[in-house]
């Protein structure tokens, strides 16, 4: 009976010491969450995009853009805007893994009603082995409950105004550098799949299922990306997509129908597009998607009058840094790695 209570009091004491810790976490959160609401210039690059989606009026937002930084480096939705109304959002992260993915899914979810999901699809391949996989979901995990753990370096911008400044349009960031990609074709035909981790393909239905949950249709989309596609990447999401009655996008072979030049279209050798690139896979895009989904064109509604503002300020930059670009015609070397520097803060 004495050995009974006595181990009770430890459970009871281990009890209360974890229901204290998360009571300071949820405080000291809740605190560094208002910090970096008041002062997203504090906020560092990669954590921007879920604080600008919190931020978004609620159920404005029609479709969401998840993925690592292929999906920002490629999707402009100002762009789709201004050409079809469409109210996109660009919910990227440099590396982001597919936890991250579902966890930036579930905070739209919170705010938003988006009507389509399109899932960039390198976020299905990056490496989860051995005990990374576990590492990660911990993570993201931990990051979207307590948000001190998104902006634990915040406190360093509180103490010196250290601060990521940048011109972000609902997610999508200007790349204006251009460093060639020169190795040929790159998506040969084969038969053979690409392996997919059980986690990832644990966290790819998780996010299927969210948005089954939410009345919200899954579109899985490759962007061009010859450093990260094949023809076996290719196969395994074709087939996954088949399988789920999910549609499927691959750009990568579409290069002609987008007219992509990847003497003036590549940011990095062939890793990501650059604002060149992004406006021919936009524009593509946009027209997919007011084709062949129904989406409403917002420009006429009075509770989008910044999408407009927005919107005009978005072409003019476009417009100029494109002109720039076409007058530099090709940039590499020290110059173009000084350059990405300046205009593309944090990548992978």
């Amino acid at each position: 009976m004495q050995d009974f209570k006595n181990n009770l009091r430890k459970r009871g004491r281990v009890f209360l010491f974890f229901l204290i810790l998360a009571l300071l976490l949820g405080g000291v959160s809740w605190k560094v969450g208002q910090t970096a609401a008041d002062h997203e210039e504090w906020v560092h690059y990669r954590n921007k995009s879920a604080l600008l989606l919190r931020k978004e009026p609620k159920d404005t937002i029609d479709v969401l853009i998840l993925g690592d930084s292929l999906s920002y480096t490629a999707f402009s939705p100002m762009q789709m805007w201004n050409k079809h109304g469409i109210a996109a959002f660009v919910g990227g992260q440099s590396g982001q893994n597919i936890q991250e993915s579902y966890y930036m899914l579930k905070t739209a979810f919170e705010n938003q009603k988006p009507r389509l999901v399109l899932l960039e699809t390198n976020v299905i391949f990056r490496p989860q082995r051995g005990n990374s996989g576990l590492t990660m979901t911990l993570a993201a995990m931990g990051s979207y409950y307590f948000p001190l753990f998104t902006h634990h370096d915040i406190w360093k911008s509180v103490l010196t105004d250290k601060q990521y400044p940048e011109e972000n349009y609902k997610g999508f960031q200007f790349r204006e550098v251009t460093d060639p990609y020169r190795g040929g074709a790159y998506m040969k035909e084969t038969s053979q799949k690409e392996k997919i981790s059980s986690t990832v393909e644990d966290y790819l239905e998780k996010i299927r299922m969210l948005c089954v949950k939410n009345q919200a249709e899954l579109v899985l989309i490759s962007t061009p990306s010859p450093a990260n596609y094949n023809y076996k990447k290719h196969n395994t999401l074709e087939e996954y997509a088949r399988q789920k009655g999910l549609k499927y996008e691959d750009l990568n072979l579409k290069e002609e129908e987008l007219g992509i030049d990847w003497e003036r279209d590549s940011l990095d050798k062939g890793d990501h597009l650059n604002l060149s690139g992004a406006w021919k896979v936009t524009d593509f895009i946009g027209t997919y998607l007011h084709e062949n989904f129904d989406l409403p064109d917002r420009r006429e509604d009075e509770a989008y009058v910044s999408w407009n503002e927005l919107g005009k300020k978005y072409e003019e930059r476009a417009k100029e840094k494109l002109e720039a670009m076409k007058k530099d015609d090709k940039i590499t070397g020290e110059e173009a790695d000084n350059r990405r520097e300046r205009s593309l803060p944090v990548y992978e």
